[in-house]
C-alpha cells in the first residue's frame, strides 16, 4: 500500500481507531501468517466462515500498519489521498458513537517484512484463530533477520503467540519450520497438509483439464475418519489445496461438516495474478503467477507446470527479491528446477540471470535460453517467441514488473 497523508500520524490514529473499535464490538479474528499462501487463505477462510458468519476479510494486499486496521474500519477496497482518509477518520468515529452493524468475524493477514511487524498487528487485533501457511527453507524477506530463516520463523510465530487457551492455532503439517514452532502457543493445535499425520489430510490430488487446457483442481479431504471429494474450479496445483485445507480446518473449529464446508469451498475466488489462467499470443495459455514470488512458491509454479501436457513449454521468471545471503542458492535451486521441465527460459534481472545458467547446467540447451535485464527489454523476444500450443508460466518478485509482460500477451492475443 503506498503511504500518505502523514504516514506516522495516520498510523497512530487507525491504530486507536482499530483498537477502540474491536473492544467495542468484539469480532472474532483468524489470523492469517505465512511467507507464502496468505492471500489465498483468506480468501478461502472468507469462502468457508462467510457461510455461517457475517464475515469480512482484508482486501488486496491490506496486511500491514496501515491496511489492517483500515480492514478492521471498514470494506475499503482501495485507499486515496487526503479526502479519504478523513472519510475512513469520520466513519469509524461515528461508529464508535452510534452503534451499527459490524461483522461477527474478521479475517485479517499480518505481514511480516520486518522483525516486529507482527507484534504491532497483534496488539491491535488478537487473533481467536491463528493460521500459519507456510514459511519454507528459504522464505521471502529473510534479507531483513539477522537470524536468518529461524528468525523469519520465530516472527510468524509471534501471531500464535497471542492466541489465548480457548482459541485455536492452525499448523501446516507438512512444513517442519512450522511445525517447529508448535509449542509456542497456548491455544488448541489442529493441522492441515497432504502427508499423514494431519488431522485434516489433502489426498487424491489431481491437477483436472479439459479439451487438453487446464481446469481446475480435484482432491479428497480427510478428516475424523470421514473424507469428502473437493472439485475446485480456476485455480491450480498445491498451493489452493493447502489454503482450502487451512480453510476446512477453520470450519471444523466452528462446528461445520465437510459437506457444508466443501459446498462453500465451491465459492472460493483465487485472487488475480496467482496462477491465474489466461489466454494469450497466437493461442498460448498463459499462467499469470507475477504478483510476487518466493523460493517456495517459485517451486509449487514449476511443478504444477510439469503436471500438464503441452507442445512446449515456456517459463518468463525474474528475480526473487529480498533473500539476502540466500540469493544466489534460491535462484540457482530454481534454475536448475526449471531447466528439467521447461523447453524454452527467458529470464529478467540479474537473479534471472542465475537461473539461466543453472538451467544450461540442468540440461535445457543454450540456444533456448534468453536473458535480460529488465522485463521492457525482454517484450519484444517474448512476442516473437511464443507459439500456439504453448504452456507459459509468467512469475517473478512484484518488482520485476512481469505483469506487463503478461498484458503486452493478451492484449496481443490473435
Amino acid at each position: 500500500m503506498k503511504k500518505s497523508f502523514g504516514h506516522t500520524q495516520l498510523k497512530r490514529i487507525l491504530r486507536l481507531l482499530a483498537v477502540l473499535t474491536i473492544k467495542k464490538y468484539n469480532p472474532a479474528i483468524i489470523g492469517v501468517t505465512g511467507t507464502v499462501g496468505k492471500t489465498s487463505t483468506k480468501e478461502a477462510v472468507y469462502a468457508v466462515v462467510g457461510k455461517i458468519r457475517r464475515t469480512r476479510r482484508s482486501s488486496r494486499n491490506f496486511n500491514n500498519e496501515i491496511g489492517v486496521p483500515l480492514t478492521i474500519l471498514g470494506d475499503w477496497l482501495e485507499v486515496g489521498g487526503l479526502l479519504f482518509w478523513c472519510s475512513v477518520i469520520m466513519r469509524a468515529v461515528i461508529n464508535l458513537l452510534f452503534r451499527h452493524e459490524y461483522p461477527e468475524v474478521l479475517v485479517l493477514e499480518y505481514a511480516a517484512d520486518r522483525p516486529g511487524d507482527i507484534r504491532y498487528l497483534t496488539e491491535i487485533a488478537r487473533p481467536k484463530i491463528a493460521i500459519i501457511t507456510a514459511v519454507g527453507d528459504i522464505p521471502v524477506h529473510v534479507a531483513f533477520y539477522q537470524g536468518g530463516p529461524e528468525a523469519v520463523t520465530r516472527e510468524k510465530a509471534c501471531l500464535i503467540e497471542n492466541v489465548s487457551a480457548s482459541g485455536y492455532t492452525v499448523l501446516n503439517y507438512d512444513d517442519d519450520r512450522v511445525m517447529g514452532v508448535m509449542n509456542r502457543t497456548r491455544g488448541r493445535v489442529m493441522t492441515f497438509g497432504f502427508k499423514s499425520g494431519a488431522e485434516v489430510k489433502v489426498s487424491s490430488f489431481e491437477n483436472q483439464t479439459e479439451q487438453g487446457r487446464p481446469a481446475g483442481i480435484s482432491f479428497k479431504l480427510e478428516y475424523g475418519g470421514s473424507f469428502i471429494p473437493i472439485r475446485m474450479s480456476g485455480v491450480y496445483g498445491r498451493p489452493p489445496a493447502y489454503a482450502a485445507a487451512a480453510a476446512a480446518t477453520v470450519g471444523i473449529i466452528l462446528g461445520m461438516n465437510l459437506v457444508r464446508i466443501a459446498e462453500a469451498l465451491s465459492y472460493f475466488e483465487p485472487p488475480e495474478q496467482r496462477m491465474s489462467l489466461l489466454l494469450g499470443l497466437r493461442g498460448s495459455i498463459i499462467f499469470d503467477d507475477s504478483y510476487n514470488a518466493a523460493p517456495l512458491s517459485m517451486k509449487a509454479a514449476i511443478e504444477t507446470v510439469r503436471s500438464f501436457t503441452a507442445k512446449r513449454k515456456v517459463a518468463i521468471v525474474g528475480d526473487m527479491l529480498e533473500l539476502g545471503s540466500y540469493t544466489v542458492q534460491a535462484h540457482q535451486e530454481i534454475g536448475t528446477l526449471a531447466g528439467k521441465v521447461f523447453d524454452e527460459l527467458i529470464t529478467v534481472g540479474p537473479g534471472g540471470k542465475l537461473m539461466a545458467i543453472a538451467a544450461q547446467k540442468s540440461g535445457l540447451s543454450k540456444k533456448s535460453i534468453q536473458s535480460f535485464a529488465s522485463a521492457e527489454e525482454a517484450r519484444l523476444s517474448v512476442r516473437n517467441l511464443i507459439k500456439s500450443g504453448d504452456l507459459v508460466l509468467i512469475k517473478a518478485s512484484r518488482a520485476m514488473n512481469l505483469e506487463r509482460i503478461v498484458e503486452d500477451l493478451v492484449k496481443s492475443k490473435r
